[in-house]
């Protein structure tokens, strides 16, 4: 039986596809269009442009090959190389429309067969059972609010951005400093006399893994924090799993530092 995609999708398609600031532009349709030898697009708004094209090709076809023809020739990397972070914007929009479909658009452009989200409430149940599994794994408190269901309509990554980001909050809150990242962990954590200490720094094993703890905050925050802080075009697809560990190392890093103190500064 050849697969079809239903008219509601189609219009959740078009609009991922058209309707954004970042979506396609009209000249953009027009040349996707021409390389897929579809007609001329009819005038119009962008993304009514795009559903008319789908439909009628979806019609003519009796399947979704044109359809997902259009989206590969739409989201081919090379035409992104001057805005990456257009292109991974796109990318997630579309991502959200076509999940209901059982397809992704991979970061090099490939269309690839996924789990197909049945409802909109998908998020809430990924959100539940990571949740769930984290307190079975005695995840800090601090931690387990971000997995929230907002935070993982798409995929893990970003409930694990946030939950980096309290971690240099509960720093500042801790110290009374308004650095961030590197610099915040080397004020906070470095140094013969550090501001905040995680054990009493009186023999070497002690200073060692002091210096330990701050190489691992700054390593947490190079890894997450600042790629998506200064290179929007880094957007990760994470792995459930990827994301349970990393959420325990997040809540290792926030019980070391519920355990710390202010050593006296003389």
């Amino acid at each position: 039986m050849k697969k079809r995609i239903d008219a509601r999708n189609i219009e959740a398609i078009a609009r991922a596809l058209g309707e954004t600031s970042e979506g396609l532009t009209n000249a953009e349709i027009d040349n996707v269009a021409r390389v897929c030898r579809f007609p001329a697009a009819e005038p119009g708004t962008k993304w009514k442009r795009i559903f008319n094209i789908f439909v009628k090709d979806q019609n003519k076809r009796g399947d979704r090959t044109g359809i997902l023809e259009f989206i590969k020739n739409s989201m081919k990397p090379s035409v992104y190389v001057g805005t990456p972070e257009r292109y991974e914007v796109l990318r997630e929009n579309l991502n959200r429309a076509l999940s209901f479909e059982g397809i992704e658009v991979q970061r090099d452009g490939r269309l690839t067969s996924t789990e197909a989200s049945a409802t909109i409430s998908d998020a809430r149940r990924r959100a539940a059972e990571l949740r769930g599994i984290l307190k079975g794994r005695g995840v800090h408190p601090d931690v387990l609010k971000f997995c929230r269901e907002e935070l993982l309509a798409d995929n893990y990554f970003h409930a694990v951005l946030e939950a980096t980001k309290s971690l240099a909050q509960k720093l500042r809150d801790q110290t009374g400093l308004s650095d961030d990242g590197a610099i915040l962990v080397d004020r906070a954590l470095s140094g013969d006399k550090p501001m905040l200490a995680i054990n009493t720094l009186l023999t070497e094993s002690e200073r060692s893994e002091q210096r330990g703890f701050a190489t691992l905050c700054k390593g947490i925050f190079g890894m997450f924090r600042n790629p998506i802080a200064h290179a929007p075009k880094v957007h990760w697809t994470m792995s459930k799993t990827d994301a349970e560990d990393l959420m325990s190392l997040l809540s290792l890093a926030h019980r070391r530092l519920d355990a710390a103190y202010m050593p006296p500064r003389i």
